[in-house]
């Protein structure tokens, strides 16, 4: 409940099959009154609602009390306005929420990607916004049906506003805690959950973007020559690099780890290149364009990431013009 003692006013903007997914987990909530906007999905959800077939929770309706084709059709604020949409052109998103926001609404990010905090904080510097790292396995199979595996974890903590009170954040993080509890997925709440963003955009910036250049899976890559190795663990070693740069302690080992843990997997592709292949817009900006950013503001040498970035934003203006 709110301090008034209200239903939980929650709207859910980006309804793929992650935003999907966590809409399932917060309709479970008797006390959540739950919006989402479907843009590609719209007429389908609507009509038929959203459903989730799930390999750890079973087969359900989606919990919507309203479904909306744009943020211009809301009238009201909301408690907490979920992002689950794709990290493509992050600054564009922000202001087009404006008529679902108030001073007490709490924006929570659930994206890959760093960086993407600041976008919401310049166009909200008085409201809190809560960061999740997820690492869930779901597709949407057909529009308005989304399928999930086992894979399920999530880390969220604050990106703290010096402007608001401690406890009055931590109220709000709370809260949004209690809701994930009762819908039933895991998470952790992290003290610092940048470590968190920019461990996963080490693995991301690697897998993400060489999937998608070279059309080929993890481990077809690993084996396809003796510099694949090498490239990739120079990769992650810059990223680190920029990370601590930006006071986020990393350690150098986590490229190790990184690349053991992919190397004991079948071989994968990545959401970049689900989204290269289907002809969609690229996540660039902020896996691979706001390390190089801060990389460039630090005046440091990213041979590596500069080259794979450079590529990326190559064939991701190529699919700009299908």
């Amino acid at each position: 409940m709110t301090e008034s003692g209200e239903n939980v006013r929650i709207l859910l903007f980006g309804l793929g099959a992650i935003g999907g997914f966590y809409a399932f987990v917060l309709g479970r909530n008797k006390n959540v009154s739950l919006s989402v906007v479907a843009r590609s999905n719209y007429q389908q959800v609507k009509s038929h609602g959203l459903a989730i077939e799930s390999e750890n929770h079973g087969n359900h309706k989606v919990n919507i009390d309203r479904v909306y084709k744009s943020p211009d059709e809301i009238i009201s604020p909301f408690d907490y306005i979920v992002c689950a949409h794709k990290a493509v052109n992050p600054d564009k998103v922000p202001p087009i929420l404006k008529s679902a926001v108030d001073d007490q609404t709490t924006f929570v990010i659930i994206q890959n990607g760093v960086g993407n905090e600041e976008p919401f904080r310049i166009t909200y510097p008085n409201n809190t916004i809560i960061s999740c790292v997820t690492w869930v396995g779901a597709t949407q199979t057909s529009p308005g049906v989304i399928k999930h595996t086992k894979s399920e974890d999530m880390q969220m903590g604050l990106f703290p506003n010096p402007t608001l009170g401690r406890d009055v954040e931590q109220a709000r993080l709370e809260t949004f805690a209690t809701l994930l509890k009762t819908g039933g997925t895991v998470f952790q709440v992290e003290k610092d959950i940048q470590i968190k963003r920019w461990e996963k955009v080490t693995w991301n910036a690697a897998w993400n973007s060489i999937t998608t250049l070279t059309d080929v899976n993890t481990q077809d890559w690993l084996k396809s020559s003796p510099q694949a190795m090498t490239t990739t663990k120079r990769l992650m070693h810059e990223v680190i690099d920029v990370a601590n740069r930006c006071n986020v302690p990393l350690e150098h080992r986590l490229a190790d780890a990184l690349v053991d843990k992919i190397s004991a997997m079948p071989g994968i592709y990545s959401s970049m290149h689900t989204d290269m292949k289907e002809g969609r817009p690229l996540e660039v900006d902020v896996i691979l364009g706001y390390p190089i950013k801060k990389a460039t503001e630090f005046g440091m040498d990213v041979p590596v990431l500069s080259t794979i970035y450079a590529l990326t934003t190559a064939v991701n203006g190529r699919l700009s013009k299908l």
